[in-house]
This record gives structure tokens, sequence and C-alpha cells, in this order.
């Protein structure tokens, strides 16, 4: 299998037929490909659509989630059934354009490229959505050391390596490029893709992945960096603490009994010892137990698939 494109939609219903028709034009009689449509708990006609196309065509597989879980679980499942060399994830609003895909495949295997990000550079979104999306790129840029213009554009293309090493949760879809980076997969580029103008429907955009984005890139940093090794973390901050503590508090034990300090646990540097010792005690013990636990839960990517389609 050449090419895996994976499809993340939720009430997508009027464009699906239409994308995969445009995707069977430019892939058809070039390359080995399959279709992978994961329905996010769509309350429309998508699951509909999607089955009528797995029997139309043979490249075409459908999954459907019990609910929405979100764009990262539906990637997420994407990844674990695609089986092709190079996997290719899209939006299923027609405002991705199915003929970049030979380009990206291109520059995966050609130019070796482990992930390729797809660069909007002229987006047809309300300033709404623009606005926040330039704020959110230069945020991870800064923190990530990934110079992409892009991070949350839909069309990427991943050697199968990237999409079977990494783990995407939550509204983790956005930082693909970090965690992948943070995998070993360093040779990151991009391509300036066309953006269309949204066909059909609404956009599924909101406030609250702006808000929940930071967070779940504060997530990915630590866990990346201290994951594996809690202690390193935790440990070092409790270790400070109550070596801060200790030491303050034989100080004042010394003036008690050599200088005649008087009335020592009524003073405020007392009870600040006492605190920077309890305090670092508790995060060395979390850190120790944080160790022994892991950090990886084995019913994070579980979700309920309510029925398949298409071949295996």
């Amino acid at each position: 299998m050449d090419i895996s494109v994976v499809i993340p939609l939720l009430n997508e219903e009027e464009s699906l037929s239409e994308l995969t028709e445009w995707i069977k034009q430019v892939l058809d009689g070039k390359y080995e490909f399959e279709i992978i449509f994961v329905d996010d708990g769509s309350t429309d006609g998508s699951w509909h659509v999607i089955k009528q196309l797995s029997q139309q065509y043979s490249f075409v597989k459908g999954i459907r989630f019990n609910r929405n879980y979100g764009k990262s679980a539906a990637l997420q499942v994407g990844f674990e059934k695609a089986q092709g060399d190079v996997v290719i994830t899209m939006d299923a609003d027609l405002q991705d354009n199915p003929d970049e895909i030979p380009e990206l495949y291109r520059m995966i295997i050609e130019e070796k490229y482990d992930l390729v990000s797809g660069w909007k550079k002229k987006r047809y979104d309300p300033p709404s959505k623009t606005i926040p999306t330039k704020f959110f790129n230069w945020t991870v840029r800064k923190l990530s050391g990934i110079h992409l213009h892009d991070f949350n554009c839909g069309l990427k293309a991943y050697r199968r390596e990237v999409v079977k090493s990494i783990e995407v949760y939550g509204e983790m879809h956005r930082y693909i490029p970090v965690i992948a980076k943070w995998a070993g997969f360093q040779k990151i580029g991009e391509k300036v893709v066309v953006h269309r103008p949204r066909k059909y429907g609404h956009s599924k955009f909101g406030l609250a992945r702006f808000i929940r984005g930071p967070l779940d890139l504060i997530t990915i940093m630590f866990v990346s960096k201290f994951g594996k090794r809690p202690m390193h973390f935790f440990g070092s901050i409790g270790t400070f603490l109550f070596l801060v503590g200790f030491f303050i508090a034989f100080y004042l034990a010394y003036a008690k009994i050599f200088l005649g300090l008087k009335k020592m646990t009524e003073l405020p540097i007392f009870h600040l010892a006492l605190l920077c010792m309890i305090i670092g005690s508790q995060l060395f013990i979390g850190g120790f137990l944080a160790e022994m636990i892991g950090r990886i839960s084995p019913d994070r990517n579980k979700y309920i698939i309510r029925e398949t389609t298409g071949n295996d």
C-alpha cells in the first residue's frame, strides 16, 4: 500500500462523495491507496454516505464512533488502521486540496521527510479564526523550536513509522509535529498548500479549543521531557525545597543553642522552614510514586466503535 488517506469528520455528509471522487481522480491508477473515513459521532447522514461509498469502491473504509470523541481520537484510530507507506491526513470539508497529495507523497519518499505539514499561506477563514490561529502558531513555534507556519493545518503527510510510533489524544492533534519531534523524528518540513473556501456546512472551530490548546501544549512539553522520568522533575524540586528548609532550621537551632536566640518557634522564618521541608518531602514522594506507576494508562486510547465498513 502506497498511500493511506485518513479523514476524520463530523457532520460532513454533503462533501464526502465529492471528496472521494476527487481523491480517486488524483490517485487512481498511479498509486495503491486507501481512504479511511473516521466518523466522529456524526448526527447527520455521514455514515450512510460512507457505507455507500465503501460498497461502491474497495479502497474506501469507514470507522464509526459511538459518540463524539474529538479529532485526536479519530486520527489515532485512523493511524492504527492505516496500511500505507505514507499516511496523508486531511479534513472532510473540501477546504484541503487532494491535488497536493502526490507532491506530499514525493517529499516523504524522495526527500526522506518524516513529516510534512501543509501551510495555508492564503486562508479563507474569518478573522475570528485566523487571528487566534496566528497567535497559536507563534506560541508553538517559540515553545517547541519547530519552525512551521501552520501547526493546525489538517493536510499533513507522515512516514508510516511516525504514525505507528506516536499517540494522539485530548486536543493534541494540533501538536503532532511536536510529538513526532520528541519521539525522535527530526526531519519535519512544510509545503504551501491551497486553502479553499468552505463549500458545505459550517466550521467546527470554537473558543474552547483555543483555550484548551495551550494547556495541551504544556502537557506535551512536560510529558515528553519528564514522562518517563518524573522523579527528575518532582524529585529535584522536592530535594531543593527540603534542603532549603533544613538549612534554615539548622541555622535557627544553632542560633538558639549558641547565640541565645529566644522564641525561635515564633519567628516567621521558622514556619517557612517547616513548610519547605513538608512540601519538599511531598514532592519527592510524589515523584517516587509517579516513577513507579508510569505515565501510560492502558485505557487512554480505548474508544467504542459502533461499526466498520470496507475491507480490512
